[in-house]
Protein backbone atom coordinates (compact mmCIF):
# COMPACT_ATOMS: atom_id res chain seq x y z
CA UNK A 1 0.00 0.00 0.00
CA UNK A 2 2.83 2.32 0.96
CA UNK A 3 4.65 1.61 -2.31
CA UNK A 4 1.48 2.25 -4.28
CA UNK A 5 1.00 5.63 -2.55
CA UNK A 6 4.62 6.58 -3.17
CA UNK A 7 4.31 5.60 -6.82
CA UNK A 8 1.14 7.72 -7.14
CA UNK A 9 2.88 10.70 -5.52
CA UNK A 10 5.84 10.39 -7.90
CA UNK A 11 3.50 10.16 -10.91
CA UNK A 12 1.62 13.28 -9.71
CA UNK A 13 4.90 15.17 -9.39
CA UNK A 14 5.97 14.14 -12.88
CA UNK A 15 2.64 15.29 -14.29
CA UNK A 16 2.95 18.58 -12.39
CA UNK A 17 6.45 19.13 -13.78
CA UNK A 18 5.26 18.42 -17.33
CA UNK A 19 2.26 20.74 -16.95
CA UNK A 20 4.31 23.59 -15.45
CA UNK A 21 7.04 23.17 -18.06
CA UNK A 22 4.45 23.25 -20.87
CA UNK A 23 2.80 26.36 -19.40
CA UNK A 24 6.19 28.06 -19.04
CA UNK A 25 7.05 27.24 -22.66
CA UNK A 26 3.70 28.57 -23.93
CA UNK A 27 4.14 31.72 -21.82
CA UNK A 28 7.63 32.28 -23.22
CA UNK A 29 6.50 31.74 -26.82
CA UNK A 30 3.65 34.19 -26.24
CA UNK A 31 5.62 36.97 -24.56
CA UNK A 32 8.96 36.79 -26.35
CA UNK A 33 7.75 38.36 -29.66
CA UNK A 34 6.55 41.40 -27.69
CA UNK A 35 9.85 41.55 -25.81
CA UNK A 36 11.81 41.23 -29.05
CA UNK A 37 9.95 44.15 -30.62
CA UNK A 38 10.67 46.20 -27.49
CA UNK A 39 14.44 45.58 -27.54
CA UNK A 40 14.65 46.26 -31.29
CA UNK A 41 12.81 49.56 -30.78
CA UNK A 42 15.43 50.50 -28.17
CA UNK A 43 18.38 49.60 -30.40
CA UNK A 44 20.21 51.57 -33.08
CA UNK A 45 18.38 50.90 -36.34
CA UNK A 46 21.39 50.25 -38.58
CA UNK A 47 22.96 48.04 -35.93
CA UNK A 48 19.70 46.09 -35.53
CA UNK A 49 19.62 45.39 -39.28
CA UNK A 50 22.81 43.33 -38.82
CA UNK A 51 20.89 40.82 -36.68
CA UNK A 52 22.11 38.90 -33.68
CA UNK A 53 19.95 40.74 -31.11
CA UNK A 54 17.92 38.37 -28.96
CA UNK A 55 17.84 39.34 -25.27
CA UNK A 56 18.80 43.00 -24.83
CA UNK A 57 19.64 46.06 -26.96
CA UNK A 58 23.18 45.99 -28.32
CA UNK A 59 23.32 49.75 -28.94
CA UNK A 60 20.75 51.40 -26.70
CA UNK A 61 18.98 54.49 -28.08
CA UNK A 62 15.67 56.33 -27.96
CA UNK A 63 16.18 57.68 -31.47
CA UNK A 64 13.52 55.36 -32.90
CA UNK A 65 10.88 56.88 -30.65
CA UNK A 66 12.19 60.36 -31.46
CA UNK A 67 11.93 59.50 -35.14
CA UNK A 68 8.35 58.39 -34.60
CA UNK A 69 7.27 61.58 -32.82
CA UNK A 70 9.22 63.82 -35.23
CA UNK A 71 7.61 62.30 -38.32
CA UNK A 72 4.31 64.08 -39.21
CA UNK A 73 3.14 60.95 -41.05
CA UNK A 74 3.30 58.76 -37.94
CA UNK A 75 1.75 61.44 -35.71
CA UNK A 76 -1.11 61.96 -38.17
CA UNK A 77 -1.67 58.19 -38.28
CA UNK A 78 -1.68 58.02 -34.49
CA UNK A 79 -4.23 60.86 -34.25
CA UNK A 80 -6.51 59.26 -36.86
CA UNK A 81 -6.29 55.89 -35.08
CA UNK A 82 -7.15 57.46 -31.71
CA UNK A 83 -10.09 59.41 -33.18
CA UNK A 84 -11.33 56.35 -35.05
CA UNK A 85 -11.10 54.15 -31.98
CA UNK A 86 -12.79 56.60 -29.62
CA UNK A 87 -15.56 57.78 -31.95
CA UNK A 88 -16.09 54.36 -33.54
CA UNK A 89 -16.30 52.64 -30.16
CA UNK A 90 -18.79 55.17 -28.80
CA UNK A 91 -20.94 54.84 -31.93
CA UNK A 92 -20.81 51.06 -31.96
CA UNK A 93 -21.47 50.61 -28.23
CA UNK A 94 -24.40 53.04 -28.21
CA UNK A 95 -26.18 51.76 -31.32
CA UNK A 96 -25.46 48.07 -30.67
CA UNK A 97 -26.73 48.31 -27.09
CA UNK A 98 -29.85 50.31 -27.87
CA UNK A 99 -30.82 48.14 -30.87
CA UNK A 100 -30.22 44.97 -28.83
CA UNK A 101 -32.39 46.40 -26.04
CA UNK A 102 -35.22 47.13 -28.48
CA UNK A 103 -35.03 43.68 -30.07
CA UNK A 104 -35.05 42.02 -26.65
CA UNK A 105 -38.79 42.70 -26.37
CA UNK A 106 -40.57 39.60 -27.64
CA UNK A 107 -43.75 41.59 -28.35
CA UNK A 108 -41.93 43.93 -30.77
CA UNK A 109 -43.72 44.12 -34.13
CA UNK A 110 -41.92 42.28 -36.98
CA UNK A 111 -39.28 41.05 -34.50
CA UNK A 112 -38.86 37.71 -36.27
CA UNK A 113 -38.26 39.48 -39.58
CA UNK A 114 -35.60 41.69 -38.00
CA UNK A 115 -33.90 38.68 -36.45
CA UNK A 116 -33.81 36.80 -39.77
CA UNK A 117 -32.24 39.82 -41.48
CA UNK A 118 -29.65 40.17 -38.71
CA UNK A 119 -28.68 36.49 -38.77
CA UNK A 120 -28.44 36.44 -42.58
CA UNK A 121 -26.22 39.54 -42.55
CA UNK A 122 -23.92 37.84 -40.03
CA UNK A 123 -23.44 34.66 -42.07
CA UNK A 124 -23.52 36.04 -45.62
CA UNK A 125 -21.68 38.94 -47.21
CA UNK A 126 -22.01 40.55 -50.62
CA UNK A 127 -18.25 40.85 -51.01
CA UNK A 128 -15.87 43.76 -51.38
CA UNK A 129 -17.21 45.16 -54.67
CA UNK A 130 -20.89 45.46 -53.58
CA UNK A 131 -19.69 46.82 -50.23
CA UNK A 132 -17.59 49.42 -52.05
CA UNK A 133 -20.58 50.36 -54.21
CA UNK A 134 -22.73 50.88 -51.11
CA UNK A 135 -20.08 53.04 -49.45
CA UNK A 136 -19.71 55.08 -52.62
CA UNK A 137 -23.47 55.61 -52.86
CA UNK A 138 -23.43 56.85 -49.27
CA UNK A 139 -20.50 59.20 -50.08
CA UNK A 140 -18.30 57.56 -47.46
CA UNK A 141 -15.35 56.71 -49.71
CA UNK A 142 -12.23 58.66 -48.77
CA UNK A 143 -13.87 60.20 -45.69
CA UNK A 144 -13.43 59.68 -41.97
CA UNK A 145 -17.01 58.40 -41.81
CA UNK A 146 -16.02 55.16 -43.54
CA UNK A 147 -14.20 54.20 -40.33
CA UNK A 148 -17.12 54.60 -37.91
CA UNK A 149 -20.49 54.52 -39.71
CA UNK A 150 -20.49 51.05 -41.38
CA UNK A 151 -19.56 49.35 -38.10
CA UNK A 152 -21.99 51.29 -35.92
CA UNK A 153 -23.86 48.05 -35.14
CA UNK A 154 -21.85 44.95 -34.30
CA UNK A 155 -24.05 42.02 -35.36
CA UNK A 156 -22.39 39.38 -33.19
CA UNK A 157 -22.62 41.45 -30.01
CA UNK A 158 -26.11 42.50 -31.03
CA UNK A 159 -27.21 38.88 -30.58
CA UNK A 160 -25.27 38.63 -27.32
CA UNK A 161 -26.94 41.81 -26.10
CA UNK A 162 -30.41 40.57 -26.99
CA UNK A 163 -29.87 37.43 -24.90
CA UNK A 164 -28.45 39.49 -22.04
CA UNK A 165 -31.27 42.04 -21.94
CA UNK A 166 -33.91 39.29 -22.07
CA UNK A 167 -32.55 37.94 -18.76
CA UNK A 168 -33.15 41.26 -16.97
CA UNK A 169 -36.38 41.03 -14.92
CA UNK A 170 -39.22 42.92 -16.67
CA UNK A 171 -40.35 44.20 -13.25
CA UNK A 172 -37.39 46.61 -13.17
CA UNK A 173 -38.56 48.35 -16.33
CA UNK A 174 -42.25 48.14 -15.49
CA UNK A 175 -41.84 49.76 -12.09
CA UNK A 176 -39.86 52.63 -13.63
CA UNK A 177 -42.47 53.11 -16.39
CA UNK A 178 -45.22 53.27 -13.74
CA UNK A 179 -43.25 56.00 -11.99
CA UNK A 180 -43.31 58.05 -15.19
CA UNK A 181 -39.87 57.30 -16.62
CA UNK A 182 -39.46 57.30 -20.40
CA UNK A 183 -37.97 54.33 -22.24
CA UNK A 184 -34.73 56.21 -22.83
CA UNK A 185 -34.51 57.13 -19.14
CA UNK A 186 -35.10 53.50 -18.17
CA UNK A 187 -32.35 52.47 -20.57
CA UNK A 188 -29.87 55.03 -19.22
CA UNK A 189 -30.63 54.85 -15.51
CA UNK A 190 -31.56 51.19 -14.98
CA UNK A 191 -30.57 48.97 -17.89
CA UNK A 192 -27.07 50.30 -18.61
CA UNK A 193 -25.81 50.29 -14.98
CA UNK A 194 -26.61 46.59 -14.56
CA UNK A 195 -25.24 45.83 -18.02
CA UNK A 196 -21.67 46.82 -17.18
CA UNK A 197 -20.13 43.40 -18.03
CA UNK A 198 -21.76 43.34 -21.47
CA UNK A 199 -20.87 46.97 -22.18
CA UNK A 200 -17.26 46.51 -21.00
CA UNK A 201 -16.84 43.40 -23.17
CA UNK A 202 -18.32 45.22 -26.15
CA UNK A 203 -16.06 48.25 -25.58
CA UNK A 204 -12.91 46.15 -25.43
CA UNK A 205 -13.57 44.04 -28.52
CA UNK A 206 -14.81 46.95 -30.63
CA UNK A 207 -11.96 49.25 -29.56
CA UNK A 208 -9.32 46.61 -30.34
CA UNK A 209 -10.97 45.98 -33.71
CA UNK A 210 -10.89 49.67 -34.61
CA UNK A 211 -7.35 50.16 -33.34
CA UNK A 212 -5.91 47.22 -35.32
CA UNK A 213 -7.93 47.67 -38.52
CA UNK A 214 -5.97 48.59 -41.66
CA UNK A 215 -8.36 47.02 -44.18
CA UNK A 216 -10.66 50.05 -44.51
CA UNK A 217 -7.74 52.38 -45.14
CA UNK A 218 -6.26 50.12 -47.81
CA UNK A 219 -9.46 49.80 -49.86
CA UNK A 220 -11.64 52.82 -49.13
CA UNK A 221 -9.31 55.72 -48.26
CA UNK A 222 -6.88 57.42 -50.64
CA UNK A 223 -6.21 60.61 -48.69
CA UNK A 224 -2.81 60.31 -47.01
CA UNK A 225 -4.07 62.49 -44.17
CA UNK A 226 -6.64 59.83 -43.23
CA UNK A 227 -4.30 56.85 -43.01
CA UNK A 228 -4.30 54.99 -39.71
CA UNK A 229 -1.32 53.90 -37.65
CA UNK A 230 -1.92 50.20 -38.35
CA UNK A 231 -2.00 50.84 -42.11
CA UNK A 232 1.27 52.79 -41.97
CA UNK A 233 2.93 49.90 -40.15
CA UNK A 234 1.66 47.46 -42.77
CA UNK A 235 2.94 49.81 -45.46
CA UNK A 236 6.42 49.77 -43.94
CA UNK A 237 6.39 45.97 -43.72
CA UNK A 238 5.58 45.72 -47.43
CA UNK A 239 8.04 48.43 -48.39
CA UNK A 240 11.30 47.51 -50.09
CA UNK A 241 13.00 50.32 -48.18
CA UNK A 242 12.92 48.68 -44.76
CA UNK A 243 16.70 48.48 -44.66
CA UNK A 244 17.35 51.93 -46.07
CA UNK A 245 18.99 54.40 -43.76
CA UNK A 246 17.05 57.49 -42.79
CA UNK A 247 18.07 61.07 -43.48
CA UNK A 248 20.26 61.20 -40.39
CA UNK A 249 22.22 58.08 -41.33
CA UNK A 250 25.50 59.88 -40.92
CA UNK A 251 24.80 60.70 -37.29
CA UNK A 252 26.09 58.68 -34.38
CA UNK A 253 22.62 57.24 -33.81
CA UNK A 254 20.80 56.01 -36.89
CA UNK A 255 17.31 54.76 -37.58
CA UNK A 256 15.63 52.79 -40.34
CA UNK A 257 11.96 52.64 -41.32
CA UNK A 258 11.80 49.20 -39.71
CA UNK A 259 13.29 50.39 -36.41
CA UNK A 260 10.87 53.31 -36.30
CA UNK A 261 8.08 50.86 -37.06
CA UNK A 262 9.02 48.75 -34.04
CA UNK A 263 8.75 51.91 -31.93
CA UNK A 264 5.32 52.47 -33.49
CA UNK A 265 4.36 48.89 -32.57
CA UNK A 266 5.32 49.48 -28.94
CA UNK A 267 3.34 52.74 -28.84
CA UNK A 268 0.31 51.17 -30.55
CA UNK A 269 0.30 48.23 -28.13
CA UNK A 270 0.46 50.31 -24.96
CA UNK A 271 -3.18 51.58 -25.02
CA UNK A 272 -4.56 48.03 -25.19
CA UNK A 273 -2.21 46.79 -22.45
CA UNK A 274 -3.16 49.73 -20.22
CA UNK A 275 -6.90 49.41 -20.86
CA UNK A 276 -7.39 45.68 -20.37
CA UNK A 277 -6.63 45.53 -16.60
CA UNK A 278 -9.42 48.02 -15.91
CA UNK A 279 -11.96 45.91 -17.82
CA UNK A 280 -10.74 42.49 -16.71
CA UNK A 281 -12.94 42.41 -13.59
CA UNK A 282 -16.05 42.51 -15.78
CA UNK A 283 -14.93 39.37 -17.60
CA UNK A 284 -14.39 37.62 -14.26
CA UNK A 285 -17.84 38.55 -12.98
CA UNK A 286 -19.51 37.40 -16.16
CA UNK A 287 -22.24 38.80 -18.35
CA UNK A 288 -25.06 38.02 -15.92
CA UNK A 289 -23.89 40.23 -13.04
CA UNK A 290 -26.63 42.34 -11.54
CA UNK A 291 -29.53 40.28 -12.87
CA UNK A 292 -32.31 39.21 -10.53
CA UNK A 293 -33.95 35.82 -10.90
CA UNK A 294 -37.69 35.72 -10.33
Amino acid sequence: MEKSMNRTAIEDRIIDVVVYATCALVLFLTLYPFYYILIISLNDGIDASLGGIYWWPRTFTLANFEGFFNDPKWIAGLVISVLRTVIGTVFSVFFTAIVAYGLSFRELAFRKTYMVIIILSMYFSGGVIPYYAVLKALHLINTFGVYVIPGAVNVFFLLVGISFFQEIPPSLRESAILDGASEMRVFRKIILPISSPFIATLVLFVAVGHWNNWYDTAFFVHDKGLRTLSYLMKEVINSSLVTTESANAGASVRTTPLSVQTAAMVISTLPIICTYPFLQKYFVKGLMIGSVKE
